[in-house]
């Protein structure tokens, strides 16, 4: 398996970014860490491993990129709306800067597919949502989609707004928006065991939003043995893999 890890200065965010690549070929897969973890997570916990079968056929090559959710969604010590904003900054790193260095190192122009565990579920989604142009695929694997879980009650802040699935997807009705959704090829999966209770509610208003909006996406319910852990993600992204147009 082809590895490389990579570096490169970030503007928005004023540091050296990590990433990892795995993979030589095939749509690239932008990973985003779980609570607290870093771009070495990924391959930690054995998810490489997983789909390792999928990478070395050159269907698909992983990027997995840092975190900065210790200075954003996790610091709870700042006021929501600052929390908001260095989320933002984040992003402008990743459409911005992650991205095209992601495209000068595979020449791939088409759009990508992101994906992610617990936090990174939320990253995913909510990265898909903003910028469909960007992802055209995207595997959520225990999610929590509502940004009051991190913030609490935001009384109409529109940064926290605006990084909140389960409030703005009910708004968004722009054509542009809408039609890319449809065409896109959506997974969101939650376990009914240990510790999915917290993403249960947003799982299922993001359903009821997508059902109402006629946009077609796989809303998955494993089991009540399925639990909040990296034991059951390990089989679910490969499955989830081999269900789709690669």
């Amino acid at each position: 398996m082809h590895i490389e890890n990579l570096s490169h200065w970030s503007g928005n965010l004023n540091r050296e970014m990590y990433l990892n690549r795995y993979g030589h070929a095939g749509i690239p897969v932008v990973v985003f860490a779980s609570s607290g973890g870093s771009h070495n997570e990924y391959y930690d916990f054995g998810m490489i491993d997983a789909c390792a079968s999928f990478i070395e056929e050159g269907r698909v090559q992983f990027f997995t990129l840092s975190s900065v959710d210790s200075e954003s969604w996790l610091a709870t010590w700042k006021n929501g709306h600052d929390q908001a904003e260095m989320h933002r900054a984040y992003e402008r790193y990743v459409i911005e800067e992650a991205i095209p260095f992601i495209k000068h190192k595979t020449g791939w122009f088409d759009g990508m597919m992101t994906t992610g565990c617990s936090m990174g579920a939320y990253h995913a989604v909510n990265f898909f949502l903003q910028h469909p142009d960007v992802f055209t695929k995207v595997i959520a694997l225990s999610g929590v989609y509502d940004a009051r879980f991190f913030v609490g009650d935001y009384y109409n802040d529109d940064a926290i707004y605006q990084n909140s699935p389960v409030d703005y997807i009910w708004n968004q009705n722009d054509g542009w928006f809408i039609d890319r959704y449809r065409q896109a090829e959506i997974v969101l999966c939650t376990g009914l065991g240990a510790w999915e209770q917290d993403g249960l509610p947003s799982f299922y208003k993001l359903k009821e939003a997508f059902d109402q909006k006629q946009i077609p996406a796989w809303f998955a319910e494993w089991g009540h043995d399925v639990a909040h852990d990296w034991e059951w993600w390990r089989k679910q992204m490969p499955y989830f893999l081999g269900n789709l147009y690669l």
